[in-house]
């Protein structure tokens, strides 16, 4: 239910309000929206009448919103985010528009950005933007039409499309072992490299190879670039999904440490609200991505 009007303060004031917690003065938050710093001052004053509740802690030179305003913020910048983002679909028409999708890094810069070129030649007239998630997020609170994930498809209130199913293999440098180890214990005896959302990989790339019951630790990577890089310079052995490493084993940057690639945990899906009707824009991104997909 749409609230009553009279509680929904003016644009103006919600922009300077959010504008001036980010960037904490009324000075940079006037500068920034092209307005003086005095009607950044009675804008947010204008919020404060209207809400009846003080939103600013004047101190000095500086504002410093108050906790309640901190959380009403937050969610005024979603709002934000939202109106902006029907405004461009709005302009791009029908048949074109825009479409936001979250990517995750690795998967986003080796498997779909060497694709998108197909896509921009097929649909000229949809304006895409990729934005990085690496963690957990509301996709509808975000704005977002569609992600890709990594995962099960075991999500509530989503539809979701398999892209591609992951294999992981266990590789270093040359140099880091003299030969490929003869057992696949031997890796616990080596420094072991891991992506910190996925500890639980070595602990299944062992049982794969009928090691069960083991959980070894490791130098912990937030990305898997990084981890590639710090594999490639020798720092321990890497589990890493042969997608991303092929080009570095044709050139031997790095090599097997022991046997050959095994089957992940989880898979590359499309995932988007099955809630929201999908529009022209996403429709064709999706029908395109089918058609991509390793048959």
């Amino acid at each position: 239910m749409i609230p009553p009007r009279r509680h929904l303060p003016a644009l103006p004031g919600l922009l300077a309000l959010e504008a001036v917690e980010r960037l904490g003065t009324a000075t940079a938050a006037a500068r920034e929206l092209n307005l003086t710093p005095g009607a950044i001052s009675r804008a947010l004053q204008e919020v404060e009448a209207q809400l009846g509740t003080p939103l600013m802690i004047r101190d000095r030179q500086r504002l410093r919103p108050t906790p309640a305003a901190r959380d009403y913020v937050a969610q005024v910048r979603r709002a934000l985010d939202t109106l902006g983002q029907a405004a461009l679909r709005l302009r791009s028409g029908e048949t074109g528009g825009a479409l936001t999708l979250a990517i995750l890094p690795a998967f986003g810069m080796h498997w779909l950005a060497p694709r998108l070129a197909d896509f921009r030649a097929r649909h000229p007239q949809v304006s895409l933007s990729l934005s990085t998630r690496l963690r957990p997020f509301d996709m509808e609170a975000e704005g977002f039409d569609a992600a890709i994930h990594y995962g099960r498809p075991d999500w509530t209130g989503a539809e979701h499309l398999l892209l591609m199913e992951e294999e992981v293999q266990a590789v270093c440098a040359p140099t880091f072992l003299p030969s490929p180890l003869t057992a696949a214990a031997g890796i616990m005896d080596h420094p072991l490299l891991q992506i910190e959302s996925r500890t639980g990989d070595w602990g299944r790339w062992l049982a794969a190879q009928g090691v069960a019951g083991q959980r070894p630790g490791g130098m912990l990577f937030d990305q898997f670039a990084t981890m590639q890089q710090a594999a490639i310079h020798g720092l321990g052995i890497a589990l890493l999904p042969t997608f991303l490493i092929s080009d570095d084993l044709r050139s031997r940057r790095l090599v097997p440490a022991f046997g050959p690639p095994v089957r992940a945990a989880g898979s590359y899906w499309l995932v988007w609200p099955r809630a929201l009707p999908p529009r022209p824009p996403f429709a064709a991104f999706r029908d395109w991505i089918d058609g991509q997909r390793p048959r």
